[in-house]
């Protein structure tokens, strides 16, 4: 089968894992439904307050909201507790398929501090998050072409406006949420399930003759309340608010296994779709094309060579060859080298298994905080590859302290990153902000690192070291080569950040929809996209890394080790550089904690990044080279 051949069958089966998952994005397995009788009670629970402006994720009754008699805490799983949600009861319940109009939540009177919060958060666009049997609450948006409606995340705290014809610009709070929550209904049997959860807010200043704990009868609660032009409930100390909620129940055609169709429409990344297609394709015919001339290239050299050995004209020996003995030099800081290969090796391996399964709809944005926790358990287990890949280098390079080797590789990265997490969670905690992981999330953090990472790292890297050296193709000279005087475009800098731009090119356009899931609070469930992308970037590190490593040995210069680590390693430069002008483009932080938030994780997410090209770039440099030189007769 030729190239053309083998790259249609490749891009045919990714085409096809692309279209079952997102068939099946919508379906988490395992997951059960619920059926609701008529008259069950249902509960809404409430989670975090959350600002795409400040990115500080607060507790829900950090504000002085109606609070029900206990307030319980629903068990979290460990990416829940990362991103920061905390969901609890609320005083929001009533009945399946039972309306209620004008139910009276609680009274709360402001003092000054509260008012303070509520205009702070007001300020900076808060939003209210809850949830009705696994769904969150959405308000309706309507799309800019007038078709299908789109889901915002989340309510509004509330607004400022001027009422009365005041000039003066107040604050008003969402005081009164009507509710509608659609079913569907089993045409057999009288059980239906939640197929939606909607609510309208809005600011009403309610009066009443007399409170009374259980039957509040409020003389501003009609059923025409919107047009009843109630003035609405401002914020200020010493107000006294009263909470109010209206329940309405609309049967729906939509199933339940469909029922997050319109909450993934919240971004509207359909009229992209085409555009990563095309960058795919594009980026896709210049990896061809760069693979065919390579190989047509080194064919022509390698018959050359060849040719020259069997008329003894081997002094004339020119380019890559002319290296020979210096070619498998093992580098300076190699030890060092072993250690990024391995990391590389884990992350590569937890990102490979978590697109597998996301892409089988284990994933799904139901399964809320998943995302996070298979990342995380799944890099413990890798840590078992990480540690034989560096093993095995380091033996190659016949390093002799194995066990110093695998202490690198099993606490230099993660401890890089776990600094700056500690640090920037530290800044979360200063603001009070329920982004702040707990005490005992992190201890449970550093059990996983130390009792289950870093033993599999020693295992993985006892049994790479057992295992006999990985044999040179050629022999080293004992006295290193001279290089020449390098041309000023194949000087280190200048070809390792040429090198970082076309890996860079095959995922920037997915990485605006993972950094606008990330920062604008939407969902991200395009799993078979990411992974197509995944694999045009495993690709094209490898094709551009081999074509700078030939250029390079071509020139005689054979300290590719490194180099060939970095060329790829530098998209994670051009990343963090668009990372910065998405900062200013499309982000309206203004805290300067914010900030340092956002910088902080793009960081850690770069360094990241940096590591895994990298380590993609210098496997395929090596396999390569060696490739290369055991192609040709060398006396």
């Amino acid at each position: 089968m030729g190239i053309h051949g083998r790259s249609s069958w490749i891009f045919s089966l990714l085409c096809v894992l692309l279209l079952f998952s997102q068939a099946h994005s919508f379906y988490l397995p395992g997951v059960a439904p619920r059926d609701f009788q008529m008259g069950d009670p249902l509960q809404v629970k409430v989670n975090k307050l959350s600002s795409t402006k400040t990115q500080l994720p607060y507790d829900y009754y950090f504000l002085k909201y109606c609070k029900p008699n206990k307030i319980v805490n629903s068990a979290e799983n460990l990416g829940e507790v990362l991103r920061g949600d905390r969901i609890e009861n609320s005083v929001y319940t009533f009945k399946m398929r039972e309306e209620r109009i004008c139910q009276v939540g609680c009274r709360m009177k402001l003092d000054a501090e509260a008012a303070k919060n509520f205009k702070e958060m007001i300020d900076d666009e808060y939003r209210v998050n809850m949830i009705l049997d696994n769904l969150p609450v959405a308000v309706i948006r309507q799309r800019r072409d007038g078709q299908n409606k789109v889901y915002e995340h989340g309510y509004r705290v509330g607004f400022k406006g001027k009422y009365s014809g005041t000039n003066e610009e107040k604050y008003f709070i969402h005081n009164h949420l009507i509710f509608k929550v659609m079913y569907h209904k089993d045409l057999e049997t009288d059980v239906a399930r939640i197929v939606g959860f909607e609510v309208t807010p809005h600011s009403i200043a309610h009066e009443y003759k007399e409170w009374k704990e259980q039957d509040t009868q409020l003389v501003t609660c009609t059923k025409n309340i919107i047009q009843s032009g109630t003035p609405p409930q401002e914020v200020e100390a010493d107000k006294e608010i009263v909470f109010t909620y209206d329940v309405t129940f609309e049967e729906s055609d939509i199933k339940w296994a469909s029922r997050w169709d319109t909450y993934l429409l919240m971004n509207d990344d359909q009229i992209h779709w085409f555009s990563i297609i095309n960058s795919l394709m594009i980026v896709l015919f210049l990896s061809g094309m760069v693979a065919m001339i390579m190989m047509r290239t080194l064919y022509r050299d390698i018959a050359n060579y060849n040719q020259l050995e069997t008329q003894d004209e081997a002094q004339e020996e020119t380019g890559w060859k002319l290296v020979h003995g210096d070619a498998f030099r093992p580098p300076i800081n190699s030890s060092l080298l072993c250690v990024y290969v391995g990391t590389g090796v884990q992350i590569f391996a937890m990102t490979l298994v978590t697109m597998m399964f996301a892409l089988l709809g284990f994933l799904s944005p139901s399964n809320r905080g998943g995302l996070m926790t298979a990342m995380v358990l799944l890099w413990v287990f890798m840590g078992l590859f990480g540690g034989y890949s560096s093993a095995r280098l380091y033996k190659m390079f016949k390093g002799t302290e194995w066990k110093k080797n695998t202490l690198k590789t099993a606490f230099m990265f993660p401890g890089i990153l776990f600094s700056i997490f500690f640090v920037l969670n530290a800044l979360i905690w200063g603001e009070k902000s329920s982004g702040a992981v707990p005490f005992g999330t992190m201890l449970a953090l550093m059990l996983l690192w130390f009792g289950i990472s870093v033993p599999l790292v020693f295992v993985g890297s006892y049994l790479g070291f057992k295992k006999p050296p990985m044999e040179d193709p050629v022999k080293t000279n004992k006295i290193p080569r001279q290089i020449p005087e390098q041309a000023w475009y194949m000087k280190p800098i200048f070809s390792i950040l040429i090198g970082g731009i076309l890996p860079f090119g095959a995922v920037f356009i997915e990485l605006f929809f993972i950094l606008t899931s990330i920062w604008l609070n939407q969902f991200y469930y395009i799993f078979g996209f990411l992974f197509i992308v995944f694999v045009i970037l495993i690709i094209t590190c490898a094709e551009i890394t081999i074509v700078l490593c030939y250029f390079q040995l071509c020139s005689e210069d054979y300290h590719w080790w490194w180099r060939s680590y970095l060329t790829a390693g530098s998209s994670a430069l051009y990343l963090f550089l668009y990372s910065i002008f998405y900062f200013f483009t499309k982000l309206e932080i203004t805290k300067l904690v914010s900030g340092i938030l956002y910088f902080g994780y793009m960081l850690i997410g770069s360094y990241a990044f940096f590591v895994l090209t990298g380590t993609i770039g210098f496997y395929a440099c090596f396999w390569f080279v060696r490739k290369i030189y055991s192609s040709v007769k060398i006396d």
